[in-house]
C-alpha cells in the first residue's frame, strides 16, 4: 500500500505529529508514506497558517527515516497551494528542489478559499466551476515544478454552499478536458484522493467521469492518497481505489522519489 497524500502537525490544520502518522501507517501495512504538508500562501481570509519551517520539517523526516529504517519508506513532499499570481514568486518562498514529491492543488478561486463559501456569492454554480477550472488551467499553463495535481475536482466538495443547486458535468466538461490534456502534455499526473467519501460526496476526488476522461485522453500517471489528517484515515479505501483503477483500465499506480516516477503494476 502506498499513501501519497498525508498531513502532519507541520500542516496548520493537523494536530498529529509525523511520528503519530508513521505509527498509524505501520499498523495498516503501508509500504510507502508521503508527507505532503500544506504550503499555501495568500490563502483567502482563513486564520490558519499554511506555511511551515522547512528546516524543521526535513530534520524530522530524517529522524524518522533513521528510526524506522527497514519498516517503512518515508517520502518528503508538499501540497503546494497555487494561484496564478504566485507562479513567478513561489521559488523565492519554497525550496521545491528539496522534496521527493510535489502535489499542486488549487484551494482558492479568485483569491477566495472555497470552504468558507464566499466565492459562491452572487454567481451561478456554473460560473464558479468555470472560474475554478480556468484558474487551474492558467496555473498549469505557466507552472511546471510539480508532479501531480491534487483532488482535481475539489470544487465538488463545497457546492453545499449553493443550497441544493447542481450543475451537469457536460456543461463544463470541455474545460476539464482542456485541463487534463495540459497535465498529460506536461507528463504530469493526477491523484485519486479518497477523502471525498469521508466528506460525504459519495465518490473519490476525482469522480469516475473524470477518471474515465483522463484515461481516454491517454493519462497514465496516477497516485493514491488518503489526504489523512489523522492516523485513522491513512490508507483510507486503498483497496477499493486499486479495484476501481483496474476496472477502468489503468495498468499502474505511480509513486515518486527524488521527483522521479516509479510505476507499480496493478495486479
Amino acid at each position: 500500500m502506498y499513501d501519497y497524500h498525508t498531513h502532519s502537525s507541520f500542516s496548520g490544520d493537523c494536530r498529529y505529529s509525523m511520528e503519530d502518522m508513521v505509527k498509524g501507517a505501520l499498523s495498516k501495512n503501508i509500504k510507502s508514506l508521503s508527507f505532503t504538508d500544506h504550503i499555501d500562501y495568500d490563502y483567502g481570509n482563513d486564520k490558519i497558517d499554511f506555511v511551515f519551517e522547512e528546516k524543521d520539517y526535513f530534520k524530522e523526516i530524517e529522524r524518522l527515516r533513521c528510526n524506522y529504517k527497514g519498516q517503512i519508506e518515508i517520502i518528503s513532499g508538499i501540497e503546494l497551494g497555487m494561484q496564478p499570481h504566485l507562479v513567478n514568486s513561489i521559488y523565492d518562498m519554497v525550496n521545491l528542489e528539496n522534496y521527493d514529491f510535489i502535489i499542486m492543488s488549487i484551494h482558492t478561486v479568485m483569491g477566495k478559499d472555497m470552504h468558507e463559501g464566499e466565492i459562491f456569492k452572487d454567481k451561478s454554480l456554473l460560473e464558479v466551476y468555470l472560474l475554478y477550472y480556468s484558474e487551474m488551467y492558467e496555473v498549469l499553463n505557466k507552472f511546471n515544478d510539480f508532479d501531480i495535481v491534487g483532488h482535481i475536482n475539489l470544487i465538488d466538495r463545497y457546492i453545499n454552499h449553493m443550497n441544493g443547486v447542481t450543475v451537469n458535468f457536460k456543461e463544463y466538461k470541455d474545460l476539464v478536458e482542456k485541463v487534463l490534456k495540459k497535465i498529460i502534455d506536461k507528463n504530469k499526473g493526477i491523484e485519486v484522493n479518497t477523502s471525498g467519501i469521508r466528506y460525504g460526496i459519495n465518490s473519490f476526488l476525482p469522480n469516475v467521469e473524470i477518471l474515465k476522461l483522463y484515461k481516454d485522453l491517454g493519462g497514465e500517471i496516477i497516485t493514491i492518497g488518503s489526504d489523512a489528517h489523522n492516523p485513522e484515515h491513512i490508507g483510507f479505501h486503498y483497496q477499493e481505489t486499486v479495484s476501481l483503477l483496474k476496472d477502468l483500465g489503468f495498468k499502474y499506480i505511480t509513486t515518486f522519489k527524488n521527483r522521479k516516477k516509479q510505476f507499480i503494476k496493478i495486479e
